[in-house]
């Protein structure tokens, strides 16, 4: 698989929305689980959403009922809806796949970035007060 890459981050003030996107070059077949995680200057990694190959979907506590982590029909694009965005919320935004069961793809206990196998380049977000 090749590294995916992300877009759609940007500036936006409190309370906007984003859309983050990544094309990867497709989980047709098989396993697998994917997520984003983001990581703040001076801030350790914090993994917020996953998806696995059976659409189940994880969320860190800091985006539940806020972000929402989808996929396409063909597997080879992922999307972040990113809502009522507060300051915490900036970061470098990162689309990754896990080499985890599909049954330990989760952010809980951080499962998912202990598994990380490749992420992609980031995109920033930066939410103004």
């Amino acid at each position: 698989q090749v590294q995916p890459v992300e877009s759609g981050g940007g500036s936006v003030q409190a309370g906007g929305s984003l859309r983050l996107s990544c094309a990867t070059s497709g989980y047709a077949y098989g396993s697998y689980c994917m997520g984003w995680f983001r990581q703040a200057p001076g801030k350790e990694r914090e993994g917020i959403a996953t998806i696995d190959s059976d659409g189940s979907t994880t969320y860190a506590v800091s985006v539940t009922g806020r972000f929402t982590i989808s996929e396409d029909n063909t597997k080879k694009n992922l999307y972040l809806q990113m809502n009522s965005l507060n300051p915490e919320d900036t970061a470098m935004y990162y689309c990754a796949a896990a080499s985890l069961p599909r049954y330990w793809c989760t952010v809980v206990a951080g499962t998912f970035l202990k598994g990380l196998d490749k992420w992609g380049q980031g995109t920033q977000v930066t939410v103004s007060s």
